[in-house]
């Protein structure tokens, strides 16, 4: 018999599955609370449980755990990278940053990524397979612990594509935000996307109080396309129209991730088109130089370029911010890590077409 994923279900779930089993409607809440409020890393941790349903538990159900296989700590800013190794081999990457509002965690939510952005490392190799919602949550638990301090802001914008992986996705968004569990505010909460129209339309929907991030990174049809392949099935006046009935349903301002290439995104005539293309939304754009990846050729806009690019825009009324540069001395960049470890050790995943290994 194959075992359950426990840590992927939700309250509800949970008591109808101790229900089902005979046991009383409060003991899901305790082995809930265990596994979210206090991260217990066994069943067997699980003291107010009847030994002889922690034996049951074990037996039944997976209790998902992430393994620590590198950690790297700037010398910089003592932002820190993490390594997880997952049950079937695979490694995904994490970083965890502090700032003077707290500290945040930015998550992996797929074993390598299928969009294709050629800016990106994560996306060299292609779609590994997806995370579950506990893998995501991992994640975040272990790097409480081993920091030991709490985590009160999440980002969904490391390796993969969140909204490829929606389903697992809501389940995280889910539990991380449950008072019975971490309790982090969806408002302290931001998902990243590309641009996958349908998806977002279909996140408004959910009417939560996250914050959508979306990668524009080109001011135009034609230089998303060079940059963002999925940007062939998306007209970018459909994707900020999409972005903008997010808002409309939920409240919650807008960020455009904008990443500045020399030479290809970040000429004046780039930021008035900006300027033009999301004027008069609520929302700020947010300019990251761009991390160089040794398999593309693209290099970082010069600071006096960037400098002239953000006034353009703030000229034109348009919120901005210049991305605070973090681990840059520890491959900080989306991908980087695990790309290293995967050249190092000669595996690196083998994917068809369609992005399933």
């Amino acid at each position: 018999m194959q075992k359950r994923d426990i840590k992927s279900m939700t309250l509800s779930e949970l008591e109808q599955e101790l229900a089902a089993a005979g046991e009383p409607r409060f003991r899901a809440k305790q082995i809930y609370e265990w596994m979210h409020g206090k991260q217990a890393e066994s069943f067997s941790e699980m003291t107010n449980l009847p030994k002889a349903l922690r034996e049951c538990l074990s037996e039944q159900y997976e209790y998902t755990k992430v393994t620590v296989v590198e950690e790297l700590t700037s010398a910089m800013d003592g932002t820190k990278k993490f390594l997880f190794g997952l049950s079937d081999g695979n490694v995904v990457e994490s970083v965890w940053m502090r700032y003077q509002h707290g500290c945040s965690v930015c998550i992996s939510s797929q074993v390598g990524c299928r969009m294709g952005c050629m800016f990106c490392a994560s996306t060299l190799g292609g779609l590994v397979r997806n995370l579950t919602a506990s893998e995501m949550l991992e994640q975040v638990y272990q790097i409480g612990r081993m920091t030991g301090e709490r985590v009160s802001h999440v980002v969904v914008m490391g390796t993969g594509e969140p909204l490829d992986n929606y389903d697992a996705l809501l389940r995280f968004l889910a539990i991380i935000s449950d008072e019975n569990g971490l309790n982090i505010s969806q408002r302290n909460i931001t998902v990243s996307t590309c641009g996958l129209v349908e998806q977002i339309r279909r996140l408004a929907g959910e009417k939560l109080q996250i914050t959508l991030a979306l990668s524009l990174h080109a001011p135009d049809q034609e230089k998303r396309e060079r940059l963002m392949p999925v940007a062939g099935r998306y007209d970018i006046r459909d994707v900020v129209k999409a972005c903008g009935d997010y808002f409309a349903c939920t409240g919650r301002r807008i960020t455009f991730e904008y990443a500045l290439i020399g030479g290809v995104n970040d000429t004046p005539k780039d930021a008035q088109a900006l300027a033009a293309l999301v004027g008069g939304m609520n929302c700020h754009v947010n300019l990251i130089p761009v991390n160089p990846v040794k398999e593309r050729s693209w290099v970082r806009s010069k600071p006096e370029v960037i400098a002239a690019f953000k006034n353009s825009l703030e000229k034109s009324g348009i919120p901005v911010t210049l991305r605070r540069e973090m681990g840059k001395d520890i491959n900080g960049a989306c991908g980087q890590l695990r790309r290293s470890r995967m050249e190092n050790s000669r595996h690196i995943p083998t994917v068809s077409a369609a992005g399933e290994s």
